[in-house]
């Protein structure tokens, strides 16, 4: 009898043995998949590759939403929940049937919260890391044939959050620090495929993603018999003013092209629409090394570690790294 392991190996082979038929020729109108694309940064960067002339299958889940991404040039509008298994499937079925092929898949769709460790609520926690991970898994594990076909792109929008954390962020923040590993997870997986895989790391930038929070946390707590106070509601008035001021993500979508047209992508992808988020987050990465190297007894001096960060910059920051 074989083993676990055996037969995880021996289906990974057969899986990536349908992956030889090389390239999608050149001059062919390469499709994507965007997930969430209804509104915010998926809906910004569907437009944008729409324009370019990639042709779009726009994954969302309200049937108005899906007629107005219909009537945008170059796009077409799927019915996709990614926390339905039966959406993937037979989103998958659809594009398959399309006969385009699946240059790239962007795992766009997401959801956030604002609560305290104390106060969150199970419920809250698993409908979070249901979009946000499992939905990631589930939409990306659907779609590997066809976009190892292409021998294509994986690029996921994860998050500064997903670097730093602060107050009520912890469940949102957990979440996207759990695509960073999954990004090079599988990008280590598909690198025999030739399939390359990315991370887009964004700032604040203009979406709904708050005020979709807000509006669901106010509308389980009422279900529960709760009762919003204007103290809460004013909170929730102030962080919804403070989205909409907010700049469009333009930038997003323009790391979202390099991502699946240049030769060689990067691996991460950090934008920001200012200079203190981007200062806050790459601190925050170099806290996190000084805190490992102070206690560990194997520990690099400074000369050391400015000797590893040098031969790091010296190095293409490209996908091609391990």
């Amino acid at each position: 009898m074989k083993s676990v392991t055996s037969l995880v190996v021996l289906a990974t082979a057969l899986v990536f043995s349908q992956f030889a038929a090389g390239p999608a020729l050149a001059g062919e109108q390469k499709s994507i998949l965007v997930t969430g694309a209804s509104t915010g940064i998926g809906r910004n960067m569907t437009e944008r590759l729409a324009k370019e002339g990639f042709f779009v299958y726009a994954g969302a889940r309200k049937a108005n939403d899906l007629a107005e991404l219909d009537a945008i040039d170059n796009v077409r509008g799927v019915r996709l929940d990614v926390t339905s298994q039966a959406d993937v499937d037979a989103a998958v079925d659809f594009v398959r049937s399309e006969g385009r092929g699946l240059w790239a898949l962007v795992n766009n769709a997401g959801v956030a919260t604002q609560a305290p460790v104390a106060a969150v609520t199970d419920d809250e926690i698993d409908f979070v890391f249901g979009v946000n991970v499992t939905g990631v898994v589930r939409v990306t594990r659907a779609f590997i044939p066809l976009v190892s076909k292409s021998r294509g792109r994986i690029v996921t929008i994860g998050s500064i959050a997903g670097i730093r954390s602060g107050p009520r962020g912890s469940v949102y923040s957990m979440s996207k620090h759990a695509v960073e590993a999954f990004t090079d997870s599988l990008a280590a997986e598909m690198a025999e495929a030739g399939v390359q895989v990315s991370i887009i790391e964004p700032g604040a930038y203009k979406s709904r993603i708050r005020r979709n929070a807000i509006a669901r946390m106010t509308s389980d707590l009422e279900a529960a018999g709760g009762t919003v106070t204007d103290e809460m509601r004013e909170w929730g008035k102030q962080l919804a003013e403070r989205e909409l001021a907010l700049d469009e993500p333009d930038d997003v979508s323009a790391a979202l092209l390099h991502a699946v047209t240049a030769d060689v992508a990067l691996r991460r992808y950090l934008v920001t629409p200012n200079a203190e988020q981007a200062d806050g987050t790459v601190r925050a990465l170099v806290r996190e090394l000084v805190e490992l190297n102070e206690w560990e007894q194997n520990g690099f001096s400074r000369d050391e570690l400015v000797e590893m960060l040098d031969r790091e910059l010296a190095s293409p920051a490209s996908l091609a790294s391990p």
